[in-house]
Order: C-alpha cells, then structure tokens, then sequence
C-alpha cells in the first residue's frame, strides 16, 4: 500500500524485462534497439527518483535514526533509487525519448494518489507498520487514513494541497531532467 513498495516493485518488473530481454539478445547472438524499454525505465526511475527525493527530503526527519541506519532503509530509499538512476544513465539508449514521455512520469503518481483516496474513502487505515512504527512525531495516532502526512488533509488541511502541488512539480522537473539526459547524449 506504500508509494516506496510499488515504486520498488516497478523497478524489479523493469530489470525482470531486461534481463530477459538480454538473455534472448545473447542466445540469438543480436544486440537490438531496446525499443520502448527506454521509454518505461525513465517513467520508472523518475518513480523510484522519486521515492528517494520524497523520503529523505520530507520524511526523514521524522523518522528514528535506528531505521534511517537500517538495511532496509538504506536499500529500499537509496541504493535502488540510485542504482535505478546510474544504470538509465549509463545503458538505456540516447534519443529514444519523446517530449510527451515526460508526462507519462505523471500516471503512476496520479494513479496512486487516486488509490489511496477510494481506499481512504471505504475506510482502510494504515496502522503503525512500517514506517510508521519508527516515526518519532508524537502526534501521529496508532492508525491513520493515509500512508504519508502530506496526503493527510485530515492532519495537515490546506497543506496537503501544497505538498502535491509541490511533488507533482517536482515529478515534472524530474522527467524533463531525464529527457535533457536523453538528449544530451551521444548515439549508442
């Protein structure tokens, strides 16, 4: 149900369908176009940039040092976002982006926006698991209507507009990012 979860689970699904693309590249001895694959790892790695940028820039300070430190932290809000980042940088293909991709940045985010709302709305609570369990904040209750404070209209009010403005912003600056990436590079 977390943004973190999904976001990691796209990047798995993304390096799944390119290994296996690789490994039939090697068994039929060709080195093709990687296609739209281009296209759907920068959709994810603006995702998962995401998920990085959102962590430790608004939820960090929140949260215990203990779990900052933690492997699962550590792997789950660092080293795949950054590993996501370095390997689009260094082998996806130049020029396969098309300006309107970076719009396409925009669907997961709006989706799960969306879903956690209807969820909210039929009553599902997020209890103190996960993240939640190492929050320091005093004033966040057992069990709440949103994964994240800045969704939580109900405990922030009129801020949370703010906050997705402001994430929706940034999931944009981060797609035309990566297409300034795409373009600046040479051929492969």
């Amino acid at each position: 149900m977390y943004y973190t979860i999904q976001t990691n689970l796209l990047a798995i699904v993304l390096f799944a369908m390119l290994a296996v693309k690789t490994a039939k590249s090697l068994r039929e001895g060709t080195c093709g176009s990687a296609g739209w694959f281009t296209r759907f790892e920068m959709v994810c790695v603006v995702n998962i940039m995401l998920t990085f940028s959102v962590f430790w820039l608004l939820i960090s300070n929140r949260i215990s040092s203990e779990y900052l430190a933690s492997f699962e932290n550590i792997s789950t809000h660092l080293l795949i976002p950054l590993l996501c980042l370095a390997d689009y940088v260094m082998f996806s293909e130049a020029h396969r982006l098309r300006y309107r991709d970076v719009y396409l940045t925009c669907v997961f985010p709006i989706i799960y926006f969306i879903f956690i709302h209807i969820i909210s709305i039929l009553g599902y609570t997020f209890d103190r698991g996960l993240i939640n369990e190492h929050i320091i904040s005093a004033d966040v209750p057992s069990s709440v209507r949103f994964p994240y404070f800045f969704l939580d209209y109900e405990r922030v009010g009129f801020m949370a507009i703010a906050y997705i403005m402001g994430i929706l912003a940034f999931i944009l600056l981060l797609g035309h990012g990566m297409y300034v990436i795409d373009r600046k590079r040479a051929f492969q």
